[in-house]
Formats: C-alpha cells, sequence, structure tokens
C-alpha cells in the first residue's frame, strides 16, 4: 500500500503539466481521447517538456501497475474472508474482483504501449482507439475493487460497533 501511494504521488506530479484546456484531466484525457486527431492536438499543446512529463508518467505508470493491482487484489481477498459465512456469494466476489486486478494491470500495460507509440509520432488511428478501449474497462474493474473494499470496510465498522455496544 505504501508503493502503490508513493507511486501515485510520483504520477500525480507528473501529471501537472499535462492538465491544459484541451486534457483538463491531464494523461487521463489522453488515455480517453480515443481519436488520433484529439491525441495530437493534446500532445501538441504539451510541447516538448510536457511529451517528456507524459512520458515519464507512462513509464512510472508501469510501476504503478503492479503496486495497484496487488494491493487492490489482496484488500479484495481480505475482504473476502472477513465476509465469509455472512452472505454467500460476496467472497466469491472479493476472489473474482482480486484477480480481475490483473486482468486491469494488464490493460493498462496495453493502454500505455499504445500512449507511448503516439507520443513517438504514430500516425495510427488504431493507437489511441486501443488505448481508450483498454482504459474504460480497467477503469471499471479498479472501481469494482474499490467500490467492493470500502462496502466491506463499511460491514466491518458496523460489526466492531456492534461488539463494542455488546461489550459494554
Amino acid at each position: 500500500m505504501v508503493l502503490t501511494l508513493v507511486v501515485l504521488a510520483g504520477l500525480r506530479a507528473l501529471d501537472a503539466p499535462l492538465r491544459t484546456k484541451l486534457s483538463p484531466s491531464g494523461i487521463v484525457s489522453f488515455e480517453l481521447a480515443g481519436e488520433l486527431g484529439l491525441a495530437q492536438s493534446m500532445i501538441q499543446t504539451w510541447g516538448q517538456g510536457g511529451q517528456v512529463y507524459a512520458g515519464l508518467s507512462l513509464g512510472l505508470d508501469y510501476l504503478f501497475m503492479v503496486a495497484y493491482a496487488g494491493c487492490i487484489g489482496l484488500a479484495c481477498v481480505l475482504v473476502a474472508q472477513s465476509l465469509l459465512g455472512r452472505v454467500e456469494f460476496l467472497p466469491a466476489l472479493g476472489v473474482l474482483l482480486a484477480w480481475a486486478q490483473l486482468g486491469a494491470a494488464l490493460l493498462d500495460a496495453v493502454e500505455n504501449y499504445a500512449l507511448i507509440q503516439l507520443l513517438l509520432g504514430s500516425q495510427r488511428q488504431l493507437w489511441p482507439a486501443l488505448a481508450r478501449g483498454c482504459a474504460e474497462p480497467e477503469f471499471l474493474i479498479v472501481v469494482a475493487g474499490l467500490v467492493y473494499i470500502a462496502g466491506g470496510a463499511a460491514v466491518w465498522r458496523i460489526k466492531v460497533r456492534r461488539q463494542e455496544k455488546g461489550s459494554g
């Protein structure tokens, strides 16, 4: 978790110069551009310096993939274990979401490869479409894992409060 947070802080710092009118969400706007003309306009708007930041961000994101997939996946398994014997399908859902984080990381890797091709000057429409096609399900999988973890934390908190009231 510490590695995930440290790398996330680094990614946020690298993203700051990429936030423009054309790319208000920085690298995420680039990931979701979907069209060659829009992606190229973002790259041009960033200039050479911004392109370096984008390249560094995409490179560091490969480490982030390992960190977030491991962190979210482990948290999903821990929540699933805490829900054993409660609601039958929830532990299985947690294990499924844990494995799905590996899929999210693989989608992220393909997405980054496509974006790097654009930064290197490729004129192929395939790359922004592929990046967007990978980014959207990746984001959904990660958010689903985080929602599962938050739900599990809420259940745990309720359980702790009930135990405190019962012993108090």
